[in-house]
């Protein structure tokens, strides 16, 4: 079954200008921002349908860049079905909406979001 971070975070990439993504923070998270990363926290999977839960967090160089750019996340993410890069999203739903997160580098903010999608292999 299609990897859930190998098929949302490279779509963000390209439905998003400027956004850059990855499972995980980069060494150089300050020169790659703004950044997305999506992460699988758990879910459930059937015989022919995924429905993990993902974490997606949005790092910016201002707040308000973040709560932006976490906002576009999640309406893109909310319109996605259909196929996309082996994958058929047939729905997303928002389980906690963006929110303000820590994170150790004061320069750098961070938003989350919890979101399910349902999925299975094109």
């Amino acid at each position: 079954m299609a990897e859930v971070e190998a098929v949302i975070a490279p779509w963000l990439g390209t439905v998003i200008d400027g956004l850059q993504y990855g499972a995980e923070t980069p060494p150089d998270l300050e020169s790659r921002l703004p950044f997305v990363r999506v992460e699988r926290l758990g879910g459930f999977d059937d015989r022919f349908r995924q429905h993990p839960r993902i974490a997606v967090d949005v790092f910016a160089a201002t707040a308000d860049e973040a709560r932006a750019t976490s906002s576009a996340v999640r309406d893109a993410l909310l319109a996605l079905r259909g196929e996309v890069r082996g994958a058929v999203v047939s729905d997303v739903r928002c389980d906690s909406g963006p929110s303000r997160q820590p994170w150790t580098n004061g320069e750098i903010h961070r938003r989350g979001a919890l979101y399910t999608v349902t999925l299975r292999d094109a």
